[in-house]
């Protein structure tokens, strides 16, 4: 396979061009979990462990990868094949890293959206060498036709090649090497079962406590070559939503701030005053999420609102609502769903320093 193939395979369309890349990080919400473009993206990869013991949190799922890799290593066989489900951010593509260091072997990464063809799969399969980790982000967004090809390569190490069209069509199977697929998913439920049953170890993600965020800033500080006290981090870590990829952008803002209006040391006070000013509150809340609940408690004194009405009220998508700012909102207690629309709770009053309208209960069943 020549090195434009295998990069036509890999790459993002390059129909994608860099003037949508360059909206997409102007509009990026500093407490977004997704991957960030361009420069920030490629300081994100340069802050990834490397190896299992510099995995910070998720102290089961380690304890329980350690114990697959090392019975893999002395066997000297391929992995079993992983599957890691959870909310972007907390480190799937860092551990899916992690096990070709540890093997030793190759790793090849792409996405489920860029393999739009069942061909795309194939060149990628045959390229593998023995061991080697194929990395599938986003896996549950695949392709049926593609999907279907992985079948006989998770379970035999085999794959069929339809040559031709109509009548003279034949099906060639190809033996492939031992390797070990990796997939990553923030949406388990829409991984297809027959896939889901084929991989040997699913592990999930959960959110980071504040301690294994301090951590991570520290840590993520000394690659970064950033001054930062223990204080300092523990601010930023209090207000990164629980997600390492929030953390280290924070970091990143912070220390601009600190360089450009400090001492470049990052204090308690630096550290507050630097999220303050970049719209990150102590719950860890930005612009839009403030806005979010100052619509339900004030605009609408607490009562039940419809998702398109809130969305028109913010300015945003229904979708982007749903998907971007609902579920931390939700985690958090600030609001609730209901049969008749959003709602906010007793804490969304409190953190808006409100209080709800007399003779309405804060958290009144509105069923």
């Amino acid at each position: 396979m020549t090195g434009a193939a295998r990069r036509e395979v890999l790459a993002v369309p390059a129909d994608e061009d860099e003037d949508g890349a360059d909206l997409a990080a102007a509009e990026a919400r500093a407490v977004d979990p997704g991957a960030a473009p361009g420069d920030e993206g490629e300081d994100e990869a340069g802050l990834r462990p490397k190896r299992l013991e510099e995995f910070v949190g998720q102290p089961d799922l380690v304890e329980h990868l350690g114990i697959v890799l090392q019975a893999a290593r002395r066997r000297r066989q391929a992995v079993d094949h992983l599957l890691f489900a959870g909310p972007p951010g907390l480190g799937k593509t860092s551990l899916a890293g992690i096990v070709a260091a540890e093997m030793g072997v190759g790793l090849r990464i792409t996405s489920g959206p860029v393999l739009a063809r069942s061909g795309d799969l194939a060149a990628l399969l045959t390229d593998l060498q023995a061991g080697d980790v194929l990395f599938i982000d986003e896996i549950h967004r695949l392709h049926r036709s593609v999907e279907e090809i992985l079948y006989p390569a998770m379970e035999d190490a085999k794959i069929d090649i339809l040559i031709g069209k109509g009548p003279t069509a034949k099906s060639i199977r190809l033996d492939l090497p031992r390797f070990t697929l990796v997939g990553a998913t923030t949406r388990t439920g829409l991984v297809a079962g027959p896939l889901r049953d084929r991989f040997g170890f699913v592990g999930r993600l959960d959110l980071y406590s504040p301690e294994d965020l301090e951590t991570i800033v520290m840590r993520s500080a000394r690659i970064l070559g950033v001054d930062v006290e223990p204080e300092g981090a523990r601010r930023i870590a209090a207000r990164s939503r629980g997600t390492p990829r929030i953390a280290n952008r924070l970091l990143r803002r912070v220390r601009d701030f600190a360089e450009v209006r400090g001492n470049g040391r990052i204090t308690a006070a630096a550290a507050a005053e630097g999220l303050d000013l970049f719209g990150i509150d102590e719950l860890g809340l930005d612009k839009v999420d403030r806005a979010i609940l100052d619509a339900l408690c004030r605009r609408f004194s607490g009562q039940p609102v419809g998702l398109t009405t809130l969305a028109q009220c913010v300015g945003e998508e229904t979708d982007t609502i749903e998907d971007a700012y609902e579920p931390y909102l939700l985690r958090q207690g600030l609001i609730q769903r209901t049969p008749r629309g959003r709602a906010p709770t007793a804490r969304a009053w409190a953190h808006l320093g409100a209080s709800p309208p007399a003779g309405q209960p804060p958290d009144a069943a509105l069923f």
